[in-house]
């Protein structure tokens, strides 16, 4: 989600960027996400990302902030920006018609 559209930056607490350059300071610079086989990515963290949402209750404490590249914030937002998308998402279901030929 660009910046120039989201209210996100507004709801930062006032304390922000103190927060992300301690984050920085003790993830030392470097993402601190995973690849499948279980090694840290070994690119530049860029981004301090929330491991719990705040929508879903996650805070603003140390413990709820992780250094990310760019590219692990990304897949990251975007699979839980899906996962919120399918919880409100409506179905509907159409009737089940019976086949000509199959009925008596």
């Amino acid at each position: 989600m660009p910046w120039s559209t989201s209210d996100r930056r507004s709801r930062l607490p006032k304390n922000w960027a103190s927060l992300r350059r301690r984050v920085i300071r003790r993830d030392g610079g470097q993402c601190t996400a995973l690849h499948s086989d279980g090694r840290r990515c070994e690119l530049p963290g860029t981004d301090v990302d929330h491991i719990v949402p705040d929508s879903l209750g996650g805070s603003d404490d140390m413990s709820n902030l992780a250094l990310c590249c760019a590219w692990h914030h990304r897949q990251k937002t975007g699979r839980e920006g899906a996962a919120a998308a399918a919880l409100t998402r409506v179905t509907s279901a159409c009737p089940v018609e019976e086949h000509p030929a199959l009925g008596d």
